[in-house]
């Protein structure tokens, strides 16, 4: 049934700013941009942006209590400060998870909750069950897992709830080329020649923010820097899409197993077209220990107020349990028990 308690919490922690930042040499090509705000001596959580490419931001240090959280925020390979920008070399799930492990042993943090939303989520997971022992736990949002069912809905399902978006997106590409939209994209979005692929990479982040939120917002999206971070978020996101986003078809079903142990609360938006709650529910019943969060009146992005009240929450009830047996107790009157 129902449970009808008081959140915790509602909204964002107030804004701050790291105590601690730097670039960490990956090999020969990459160096990543790392940074760690809040408490020295907290707990860690290292958050995971999504995309792949879209980089991370300030205001993802503020789903968690400063004076409890010691905060990782980090920019993966090729994206945000991280160089460099927009790079596919050497640029695939195993390289991603490679990279945090080198980074928490670059920290000398022993174990670290997994907070991760859409690529987000599939980077935790991916790296949760590389090195469970790693981790304290998950806090997911907006489930992706890479699939090839999913890439499909992201490039043609997704014209059944946003046609407009879609049809400027496809009509971006000439009539002949729009039977392959992601090989055709991609092929634009490597080329080296700007005329190419900063028009291309503007229409693909356009399409893709125009449907990650339930209500329609004027922001223009990875335009303020000429259209720098648009064509990282896009390349690389085609990049990925193309290889599969580097997982085997199926995964991860057969290995949930290593990290059911752990806390994991899942967090989803009703009306999210970007991410939809299929892929969340079939993880959700894969994990029966999971805390499953609907979120009633949200889409895609995790800046939304029911999304964001739910993490912030989530984040919350997981420092409560550190000295609380109740892991992850339902907080909202639309979860189920």
């Amino acid at each position: 049934m129902p449970r009808s308690e008081t959140p915790l919490r509602s909204d964002l922690f107030p804004e701050i700013s790291p105590y601690a930042s730097g670039m960490l040499a990956l090999d020969g090509r990459h160096t990543l941009y790392w940074e760690q705000s809040g408490n020295p001596e907290g707990q860690p959580v290292v958050f995971l942006h999504g995309g792949p490419g879209a980089g991370s931001a300030p205001v993802h240090r503020r789903f968690f209590d400063p004076q409890f959280y010691r905060i990782i925020v980090f920019d993966q390979r090729g994206c945000g400060r991280s160089m460099p920008l927009g790079d596919l070399h050497d640029n695939t799930t195993p390289h991603l998870v490679a990279d945090m492990e080198k980074l928490r042993v670059h920290l000398g943090i022993s174990r670290w909750l997994l907070f991760g939303g859409s690529w987000g989520s599939t980077l935790a997971l991916a790296y949760g069950l590389k090195h469970p022992d790693r981790a304290t736990g998950f806090i997911l949002r907006g489930i992706f897992l890479g699939g090839r069912s999913e890439i499909d809905w992201f490039l043609h399902g997704m014209r059944m709830i946003f046609p407009e978006a879609w049809r400027e997106f496809a009509e971006q590409l000439p009539e002949h080329e729009r039977t392959d939209l992601l090989g055709n994209y991609y092929r634009r979005l490597v080329d080296r020649n700007p005329d190419v692929h900063r028009p291309a990479a503007r229409a693909w982040s356009r399409y893709e923010a125009a449907c990650s939120t339930l209500y329609p917002t004027t922001r223009a999206p990875f335009e303020s820097d000429h259209g720098g971070f648009a064509l990282a978020l896009s390349r690389i996101e085609a990049h990925y899409f193309v290889h599969g986003t580097f997982v085997p078809e199926g995964w991860p079903w057969t290995e949930l197993g290593r990290i059911r142990h752990l806390p994991c609360t899942i967090v989803q938006g009703r009306y999210d077209v970007v991410c939809p709650p299929v892929t969340a529910d079939a993880l959700a019943r894969n994990w029966p220990e999971a805390r499953y969060v609907i979120v009633p009146d949200a889409g895609h992005s995790a800046l939304e107020p029911g999304i964001r009240a739910a993490l912030v929450n989530a984040t919350e009830s997981y420092r409560l349990s550190m000295s609380d047996d109740a892991m992850f107790a339902p907080r909202f009157p639309w979860e189920t028990a």
